[in-house]
């Protein structure tokens, strides 16, 4: 019997419970999970040198790394990171993207809507109310939200108490609020690039 190649995952922090919780079933035993911290999110510029650290500490121990980000930001730097180093990475401008799948979103065209996944919910003053400075500074909400309509929370899992807060996320935004279940979207199809 041929051994499946040993990969790293190196993934952005954001996506590292529903990472986990797939890589307990099947499939996954091949692959080993390396996050960085959620929050380069609020420093998009710091992601391809941080992903290209990563890979160059790492990449000896594998017989290939999969970079478990989407653009996130970064204006194409990272995809051209990655084509540099030789290693692939997850399609799309964003996680919404391919929690929604990449043609779904696109098709979509939702210019007017804000999304928060499971991660986001939970975190949401750390990431998104505190670092706007909402907190501090509640007169810039419609400064930054008056364009925005509708709060999409594409939910993950089916959790009650999450979607309760995002309902409240909606609220404090003063947006619509629409619930969509994507579970892991295009994140499943990780173990597939590598059988």
């Amino acid at each position: 019997m041929t051994m499946k190649p040993r990969i790293l995952l190196l993934a952005c922090g954001a996506l590292a419970r529903e990472l986990r919780t797939m890589m307990a079933g099947p499939g996954w035993a091949h692959c080993d999970l390396h996050c960085l911290p959620a929050d380069l999110h609020n420093r998009p510029d710091q992601i391809a040198p941080a992903v290209e650290r990563a890979v160059l500490a790492r990449r000896d121990d594998y017989d290939d790394v999969f970079v478990v980000y989407a653009d996130c930001g970064t204006g194409g730097q990272l995809q051209a990171t990655c084509d540099r180093l030789g290693v692939q990475m997850m399609a799309g401008p964003h996680c919404y993207a391919f929690y929604d799948g990449l043609e779904e979103f696109a098709a979509r065209d939702e210019a007017t809507c804000f999304y928060l996944t499971d991660f986001l919910v939970r975190q949401f003053d750390a990431f998104v109310w505190k670092p706007l400075g909402l907190d501090r500074h509640p007169e810039l909400l419609s400064m930054y939200f008056g364009n925005y309509t509708t709060l999409i929370y594409q939910a993950q899992t089916d959790d009650a108490a999450l979607t309760a807060m995002a309902q409240d996320c909606a609220a404090r935004l003063g947006l619509a609020f629409e619930r969509r279940f994507t579970g892991y979207g295009e994140l499943a199809d990780i173990p597939a690039r590598f059988a």
